[in-house]
């Protein structure tokens, strides 16, 4: 979904339309800077999709938006226990924001479970939306509900709509040649479409999108968009919808550009394809199907048109392998995964850090140990990217902020993968790979170039006068090897695991010879050319908050909130892990203070302890999901008076 962001004037057309609504006898509009909507229910409710073509809409509509899906890791969980709830929360607003939000404005809940999984984090005064007909008795008990919550006043302190959500869709739906069963299963675009009205959202996108994903079945698109248009009308024409509500685009939050709603693996998925185009090679992804890197393997599977090749291996060790053998056949080579399957590649990156070949290990991070929790978020892979292989094996690591930012991130790995021939580590996480946000389609001539040069003929000559091709003759600049194709005459050459002789590449056991190479691999990572570390700190603060990847938008907002408050405290965040920026030394000696949230046990702590001899103060979680901006605001206050 792509859309212009609509300009002031046009916002202010928005304004006299919703007078005339209130001229015309319509019910009360009011004006809100900004909303957080979660939708709760089973894991077979379709709440991913509810939430999904919500925001879509609200990114047609122009509004900046941020959002989480959170969903069990079982296929289909057990039906109304609380381990089987989904949720999917979006927080939009007219100005510039950075998370999903702490706490809901607005709960949808579809059955006793998502009510009892979700009321706790609810502020006093919310609207909860509740399908009442599924709260039985059996439903409720299920639950630990020994009496209806919607009768014992436990309830009172929000505003609450019960609502027969199934009851509704059915009635809605008789006239369809359906089941009550198949008639049942679109209660959730009715309730997408009471939420449409309720905030003004577009529907047009919706309906199409209905028609589309049920081409084959006509039937069934027409009952879906009967539902939706059925939750539209109700808002409209019962009296417990008093109110509905408008959030104006954020029109000043964005620089001027053509936008869409996009997540991070989406986002990490066309950079990719943009980074094989600029280095004008072919893209091949060896992958094997893991929890939440998949969908960049569907992705990347859809664009053949763009030279992307697509292996779905038999397992983790065997897409690595693929992956490095189309690295040394010319191609632009990705392995995707999660923590479990970096372990089963890290003897496959040891050979592609010692062929010195570029390849790009996609690490989307999930909760560990071991199997752990595949759909929750973590940042606990950062020291096995750094050093989860044996021997000396240094890998340069990139870490995204946002999930448009996995588009640039996604590029920026390919720059140094192909300029310093070395596989390089992109640490994303599920929250970034799952979130969304609006991103701006950049125009082509802001991409970078990323063409490279292959070997074309003999590069070094002997003694006797000789012309040979040398396989490990590196540039002077970046201590780069050549990139021989295959089949080049004249470029034949051994390659394995076993230590090569500098230059030859021929295998060598000498002593001296393998503490050279152990040496230049590790100055060639050491000297990869990375932007300067930029601190965001307009009062001198004492106090710097330094973060990494999905932290960002958490870090971010608690940072605007202290500063609102009068507190004075600045930020840096890296993309570049390493190398460090060159500059990161320096700026950690002007603060006395360093506090640094991570969604680990302090891993980055650990190495900014370690390397710069500062007394870091970690902030961690390891709960699965992301950090809130009221409790990093509060720990970092803590953190300023301490």
């Amino acid at each position: 979904m792509t859309s212009q962001v609509s300009s002031p004037a046009e916002q202010a057309d928005g304004a006299v339309v919703g007078e005339q609504r209130k001229a015309a006898g319509a019910k009360d509009v009011r004006r809100l800077d900004r909303v957080i909507i979660r939708f709760a229910g089973d894991s077979g409710d379709g709440m991913q999709l509810t939430g999904d073509r919500f925001t879509s809409e609200t990114a047609s509509f122009g509004n900046d938006l941020s959002t989480l899906p959170n969903f069990p890791a079982e296929i289909r969980a057990p039906a109304g226990t609380l381990p089987g709830v989904s949720s999917f929360q979006l927080h939009f607003a007219d100005h510039d924001i950075l998370t999903p939000g702490d706490a809901p404005n607005v709960l949808v809940a579809m059955n006793p479970a998502a009510l009892k999984a979700n009321i706790g984090d609810l502020p006093r005064g919310a609207e909860v939306i509740v399908n009442t007909d599924e709260f039985t008795k059996r439903a409720m008990q299920k639950v630990g509900y020994e009496a209806s919550p919607l009768e014992d006043g436990s309830l009172d302190g929000y505003h609450v709509h019960p609502v027969p959500l199934t009851t509704l869709t059915v009635e809605a739906l008789k006239e369809f040649d359906l089941t009550r069963k198949e008639a049942e299963r679109s209660k959730n675009m009715f309730a997408l479409g009471l939420l449409s009205w309720m905030y003004h959202r577009p529907t047009e996108g919706t309906e199409k999108f209905l028609r589309s994903k049920f081409a084959k079945k006509p039937d069934i698109a027409a009952a879906n968009i009967a539902a939706f248009r059925a939750g539209w009308n109700f808002g409209e024409t019962t009296e417990d919808f008093a109110v509905s509500y408008e959030v104006a685009p954020a029109a000043t939050a964005f620089p001027p550009g053509v936008y869409r709603n996009i997540s991070g693996n989406l986002a990490l998925s066309y950079g990719l394809i943009a980074a094989s185009r600029q280095a004008d090679l072919p893209l091949y992804l060896g992958s094997y199907p893991i929890t939440p890197a998949s969908d960049i393997l569907h992705e990347l599977s859809k664009h053949k048109n763009f030279g992307v090749r697509t292996f779905q291996a038999e397992d983790e060790i065997a897409g690595i392998g693929a992956a490095l053998g189309a690295a040394f056949g010319g191609s632009l080579a990705v392995t995707t995964t999660s923590g479990p399957g970096v372990a089963l590649k890290s003897e496959t990156i040891g050979l592609a850090v010692s062929l010195e070949l570029p390849l790009l290990i996609v690490d989307i991070q999930r909760g560990g140990p071991s199997t752990g929790l595949p759909t929750k978020t973590e940042q606990a892979d950062l020291l096995q990217a750094m050093y989860g292989r044996n021997g000396e094996a240094p890998v340069p690591v990139v870490a995204p902020r946002t999930p448009a930012d996995c588009f640039d991130a996604a590029l920026e790995a390919a720059r140094i993968a192909l300029t310093y021939r070395t596989p390089v580590f992109l640490l994303s996480d599920g929250y970034l790979a799952n979130g969304s946000e609006p991103w701006r389609i950049p125009d082509l001539e802001e991409l970078p170039d990323l063409r490279v040069q292959f070997a074309q003929g003999p590069n070094h000559t002997l003694d006797d006068g000789t012309e040979v091709f040398w396989p490990y003759k590196r540039d002077p600049q970046t201590l780069a090897r050549p990139w021989a194709i295959p089949g080049t005459p004249g470029l034949e050459h051994r390659i394995g695991g076993i230590e090569k002789e500098d230059g030859t590449g021929n295998i060598s056991y000498a002593p001296a010879n393998h503490d050279f190479m152990v040496r230049t691999r590790q100055a060639k990572v050491d000297g990869i050319d990375v932007p300067d570390l930029t601190v965001d700190d307009p009062d001198g603060a004492r106090t710097l908050v330094l973060g990494w990847g999905s932290t960002y938008g958490p870090i971010t907002a608690a940072v605007r909130r202290l500063r609102r408050a009068g507190e004075s405290i600045a930020q840096a965040h890296l993309r570049h892990l390493n190398p460090f920026p060159r500059n990161l030394g320096s700026v950690l000696e002007r603060y006395d203070k360093v506090v640094i949230p991570e969604m680990n046990l302090g891993q980055l702590a650990t190495l900014i302890r370690a390397k710069y001899l500062v007394d870091a103060r970690s902030y961690n979680q390891v709960n699965g999901m992301p950090f809130k901006a009221e409790q990093l605001a509060a720990a970092l206050k803590e953190a300023i008076d301490g």
